[in-house]
């Protein structure tokens, strides 16, 4: 019994080599073959390829310094935080913005004298002092400017209707955010020639965008003055 199995286990094999099946050749061991062309095929890794890309263009779209509101970060703000009813639209772009400022400044003002004194020996130091002292005033007043500029800038607010207060976050000169609550009866027209100003409020100034404010009631209530003198006209 078991000779004719055995010759029946060599006919089959003399069989499938003269059929020239490269998988037959290798008798139980096909399948494992087949397993592992299977999984080094190209569509294999296609789901990781997909993933790795999608993750790229992710961080290549949150490096870029933009001019208006992300695709997408308004809904997922609202979720984190559903008191807020108005973000600003380019609160990104002005956090970059200062940052590299800020790094600028900090750059110029522990660097600066350090490579005046060291690239020009012969030079004379009184010189030098006043190259290196224009080089931080320059750095320093473009940075304070800056901040000047975008100080009046809300970057979000929170407000929940029916009530007399409401909470603004702006940016400190550091880029880092704080929080300041605000009355409605506080707030004033602004009587200032400064760009990118709202309102004012307890002696500082205040910028919304009316165009990405949704919120028409909010904003009648920032602007009192500006929607009555609008009526009247």
């Amino acid at each position: 019994m078991a000779r004719a199995t055995l010759l029946h286990l060599l006919r089959s094999q003399s069989t499938s080599f003269r059929s020239g099946d490269p998988l037959a050749k290798v008798g139980p061991f096909a399948h494992l073959l087949t397993t592992k062309a299977n999984a080094s095929s190209p569509t294999h890794f296609r789901p990781a390829h997909t993933r790795f890309l999608s993750q790229s263009a992710a961080a290549e779209e949150e490096s870029k310094i933009s001019i208006g509101p992300r695709k997408g970060a308004k809904e997922g703000n609202d979720e984190k935080d559903p008191g807020v009813v108005y973000h600003g639209p380019i609160s990104s772009t002005v956090k970059k913005v200062k940052l590299l400022s800020l790094s600028t400044c900090c750059l110029s003002v522990s660097l600066g004298p350090v490579i005046t004194f060291m690239t020009s020996p012969d030079m004379n130091v009184i010189l030098k002092g006043a190259v290196a002292s224009t080089v931080i005033f320059l750095s320093a007043s473009t940075t304070g400017a800056l901040h000047w500029f975008v100080s009046p800038y809300v970057h979000k607010l929170r407000w929940q209707p029916g009530s007399d207060s409401f909470e603004v976050e702006m940016m400190s000169w550091l880029a880092t955010h704080v929080t300041k609550t605000i009355k409605f009866a506080d707030i004033r027209d602004p009587e200032t020639n400064r760009p990118f100003v709202s309102f004012k409020a307890d002696g500082k100034f205040y910028f919304v965008d009316a165009d990405h404010c949704h919120n028409k009631a909010l904003l009648a209530k920032l602007t009192p003055q500006k929607q009555s003198v609008i009526k009247n006209l």
